[in-house]
């Protein structure tokens, strides 16, 4: 049976970073068994993505209740504040890349450039990994991440500038090879959804409705609902549920919170209305769900 925490810890990218700079903003290295930077799984990143480029080995990766295959040629990415555990066997290799948005950001004109990648922004609550099948596709990234590494362990003139170049170069690389069933034209209300899908990540511990995301947004609430069923065919309370939801299902599975303490937690007015709550999304109660996930465990 998997082992519960209180809470589930939260760690920002210089935890994973043996530099001594005064602010990390990335950090790039080979990924094997023997980095370990003693933390506690399952977990969460604050403000930072990572991208895990698998060469070598197997396992598994769940992320949000989501178990993914590991093997060779398998690229994975998370955004901040996804809940993800890591099992893999003693040959495991490859490469990762942690970037803060910051960082990203730090060239660009554009705030909502990340936007443009499927698998930090899908419009669904899931992010599948990218299995590359053919030999041109590995080693062109295989090399981009080997430049990475150079210049990131190296003191070369604007090795920074550098590095940010070749952090563009891969997630472009990954993007052209990444499933995307909604076309590559990324339309004006298509981005407008996905910024609302950032501030549902961002403020989904607040319990808000509709008119408050969209004036967060600087949009009418009938504007938003109007661009969200037209692109998605689904309303705005729709995707709020949907996270809302698998915070709850987070808390459920992962921390030893009782039901009242969760719901106190996301700003529930009481425990009876958050079951009812929970119970009409999906169909069990929260009692019911975590007797559900025990079982299963064992």
């Amino acid at each position: 049976m998997k082992q519960k925490t209180q809470h589930i810890p939260v760690y920002s990218i210089d935890t994973f970073s043996k530099k001594t700079n005064d602010e990390t903003l990335y950090n790039v290295e080979i990924f094997n068994k023997d980095r370990d930077f003693k933390v506690a799984y399952p977990h969460r990143h604050d403000d930072f993505y990572e991208i895990l480029f698998v060469t070598h080995g197997t396992g598994t990766y769940t992320i949000d209740l989501q178990e993914y295959k590991i093997k060779p040629n398998t690229v994975f990415f998370l955004s901040p504040g996804q809940i993800h555990e890591i099992k893999f066997s003693e040959d495991i290799n490859g490469y990762i890349f942690l970037f803060s948005s910051a960082f990203y950001l730090s060239n660009k004109s554009d705030p909502y450039k990340l936007f443009e990648f499927p698998f930090f922004y899908s419009l669904k609550y899931d992010n599948p990994p990218l299995y590359l099948q053919h030999a041109a596709e590995i080693e062109e990234l295989d090399s981009l991440f080997r430049k990475t590494l150079i210049e990131v362990n190296t003191n070369a003139i604007d090795s920074k500038e550098a590095t940010h170049a070749l952090l563009d170069l891969i997630l472009i690389h990954c993007k052209r090879l990444y499933p995307q069933p909604e076309g590559t034209q990324l339309k004006k209300g298509h981005i407008l959804i996905k910024r609302f899908k950032q501030l549902i990540e961002e403020k989904c511990t607040e319990n808000i409705g509709v008119k408050e995301y969209a004036d967060a947004l600087q949009v009418t609430a009938n504007h938003l609902s109007e661009t969200v069923k037209e692109f998605t065919g689904r309303t705005p309370t729709d995707f709020i549920n949907d996270r809302m939801a698998l915070e709850i299902k987070r808390l459920l599975t992962h921390t030893e919170y009782t039901v009242q303490e969760i719901a106190f937690q996301l700003n529930f007015a009481d425990q009876s209305y958050f079951s009812k709550y929970f119970k009409k999304i999906t169909g069990v109660s929260p009692s019911e769900y975590r007797r559900a996930i025990i079982n299963y465990e064992l």
